[in-house]
């Protein structure tokens, strides 16, 4: 009897397994393996119709205006051998300052182009990179921040070195937020001046913990943990260690983050968890009435303004 217990159990736990491998896979597939189309849960249709008149002729004159620009296309080989793509827009006025602007997940830089025309207004040189897995550049699968931030210690090289840059600001939006605020807490050269970071996420695990919830109605717990383990073996980290909390608090530079109050893709009440643990000086931005990387859409003018003045302030302009 003992005997025949033991045997439907180990079959239980079998079958168990086998379905939580199976779903991890899943999910991996779904979340991190490159150019997997997957369908993110989305904010409420009346969110991010805020915007007047004004700040959409704004808007829509600075998306025109990336458009418009012809961009020079340069790589760097990746610490780990990959050949990463980037566009560089060169500014006139010669100024050896630089941004560069970091875009979200399962984009490229052309999503950044809107913030361009911001930067190349007040003389910076432009470098738009594809995050690894993503665009031109090279990789299998989605490392939402985490290698990439060494990734950008390779651009911020690249400026130096290549362009002769002095100045440096990293701006990024959502995963590319992340991206930058999980670089903040490298060492970096002393040209990086500053630091914006608008919608980022605490942890990759706490956001797809939330995704997982949203869309599916499940527990991260124990699917995350095997998608974990899944992501360990096929890109080499866990879901857990990629973590802007734990990297801001190594931060010494200048900090803009800028989430929206309504963000209901990466949570607002992310946003002060990572600013409470930040440190260097810093400053919290929460925009009212704004979902997910919606702030310089919704108020174009009053965003440009508030950045310029963080800018200007790192540059001591």
């Amino acid at each position: 009897m003992k005997r025949k217990l033991f045997i439907s159990l180990a079959g239980v736990m079998a079958l168990v397994f086998i379905g939580l491998f199976f779903a991890g896979n899943y999910f991996y597939g779904e979340g991190i393996k490159r150019g997997t189309e997957v369908e993110l849960h989305q904010e409420s249709a009346n969110i991010n119709s805020v915007a007047s008149a004004e700040d959409q002729a704004l808007f829509e004159e600075v998306n025109r205006w990336f458009e418009s620009r012809e961009t020079e296309q340069i790589k760097i080989t990746s610490h780990d051998g990959l050949s990463l793509a980037a566009q560089f827009i060169n500014n006139e006025s010669n100024n050896q300052k630089a941004v560069i602007l970091a875009h979200g997940f399962r984009s490229n830089g052309d999503d950044m182009g809107k913030l361009a025309g911001l930067y190349y207004n007040k003389g910076f040189d432009i470098l738009l990179p594809d995050a690894r897995g993503h665009g031109e550049s090279e990789g299998d699968y989605i490392g939402y921040g985490w290698h990439d931030r060494l990734d950008y210690l390779g651009w911020i090289d690249l400026l130096i070195d290549k362009y002769n840059m002095e100045d440096i600001i990293l701006h990024g939006n959502s995963m590319g937020a992340a991206t930058v605020l999980m670089t903040s807490g490298e060492e970096l050269p002393e040209e990086v001046k500053g630091i914006i970071a608008d919608s980022g996420y605490s942890t990759v695990k706490d956001e797809l913990a939330h995704q997982l919830e949203h869309l599916y109605g499940l527990p991260a717990f124990p699917l995350l943990d095997v998608t974990s383990l899944i992501t360990k073996i096929r890109a080499g980290y866990m879901l857990g260690e990629a973590s802007s909390v734990k990297q801001v608090k190594n931060n010494t530079l200048p900090l803009l983050i800028i989430h929206g109050e309504d963000d209901d893709l990466v949570p607002a009440d992310m946003a002060y968890e990572i600013y409470d643990a930040a440190g260097g000086e810093k400053e919290l931005w929460i925009v009212p009435q704004a979902g997910h990387t919606k702030a310089m859409e919704n108020i174009t003018g009053e965003f440009s303004e508030r950045v310029g003045t963080f800018v200007d302030g790192v540059l001591g302009e």
